[in-house]
């Protein structure tokens, strides 16, 4: 098959009953579906071979994370084209074609996504993707339909083709060749902003990411740590910092760490003082510390994005703080940015 749908699972029976259905469905005519286990400790395997026998599977012998997992999977699932599908997304009828079309189209592009819905409100895009998404100056990331807790209900307003920073993991449409030129996902993330990571890591080499929105999911979203955990404001801290040493050239490094100290602070009073959240509080600053503690680590990933670097600055980072246009200048919605 020229495709290949994984979906990466760890103790996700119930969404796999509830989601592999559609895209079992819908996709059996373009793609082959696999299920990916990350050492699952319910009965999800079992359910597999029970209802789902055209599913092929793989099982890893631990928990290797978002990351880590799918680059142990896709290392062992021949494709030209991979999906990357979390477990709660429903799919709908249609919804490949226009996608696989539109990379055969476009050799230049590395990756795309669908429109990312709501599947609790369905005229509504989903927080985790929307739309396709942006970074702002100091690295905080936003979507057309989505900026920080503001969604947007879908009116069609985005029912375009547009190029993007990154393509939602929740269901990421990429070109195999153009996921191994990069090494994949970056494993030492575990999970949380590793796509953001890797998309930004193709378009400096030149690669677009793309929104294709001819094409339709429904996401639930926060399925396996949900909004509030502290552990996922650990790894989105930790991670983003991270990510941002990484990937960014070093004429911004320096600033963009400083500001960012200011502003991390700032969240992490917030959260104590405001929503007496001690928590994440202390998530934030467990996040700090760790992105200090292992920086170094990455030294030699700066040094190789700084070789191969084609493309400076990427126009989807946009040159502005989303804060200061959110906060202060209150343009809660994508169209209203400068």
């Amino acid at each position: 098959m020229k495709t290949a749908i994984v979906i990466l699972n760890w103790n996700g029976e119930r969404m796999l009953a509830e989601y592999l259905p559609t895209v079992v469905k819908y996709s059996k005519e373009d793609a082959e579906v696999w299920v990916a286990d990350n050492a699952s400790t319910d009965g999800s395997m079992d359910m597999l071979a029970r209802r789902f026998p055209t599913v092929r599977t793989l099982r890893l012998d631990r928990n290797y994370g978002f990351a880590e997992g799918y680059n142990r999977a896709l290392a062992q699932v021949k494709a030209d084209y991979y999906v990357l599908l979390n477990s709660d997304v429903e799919v709908t009828h249609h919804w490949l074609t226009p996608l696989i079309e539109f990379m055969d189209a476009h050799k230049d592009v590395a990756a795309c996504q669908p429109k990312l819905l709501s599947e609790a409100d369905k005229d509504s895009f989903e927080y985790a993707g929307a739309c396709g998404g942006f970074l702002d100056k100091y690295g905080y990331p936003f979507c057309r339909g989505r900026i920080f807790d503001t969604v947007e209900r879908d009116g069609g307003q985005y029912d375009y083709a547009m190029d993007v920073l990154w393509a939602t993991g929740a269901c990421l449409f990429i070109r195999a060749d153009d996921y191994w030129r990069v090494g994949g996902l970056d494993a030492r993330f575990f999970a949380h902003c590793e796509e953001i990571d890797l998309c930004w890591r193709l378009r400096q080499l030149g690669k677009r990411v793309v929104c294709y929105p001819e094409s339709k999911v429904y996401h639930l979203g926060g399925g396996t740590l949900p909004k509030g955990n502290p552990m996922k404001t650990f790894l989105n801290f930790r991670n983003n910092l991270t990510m941002l040493y990484k990937n960014l050239p070093d004429n911004e490094l320096r600033q963009v760490m400083r500001v960012r100290f200011f502003l991390d602070w700032l969240a992490a009073v917030e959260m104590l003082v405001l929503q007496r959240n001690l928590g994440d509080f202390k998530a934030v600053i467990r996040g700090r510390r760790a992105f200090n503690k292992w920086k170094h680590d990455f030294d030699k990933d700066r040094q190789e994005i700084a070789k191969t670097r084609r493309l400076n600055p990427v126009p989807e980072r946009k040159p502005f703080s989303i804060l200061w246009q959110y906060y202060a200048k209150g343009r809660k919605l994508f169209s209203q940015l400068a």
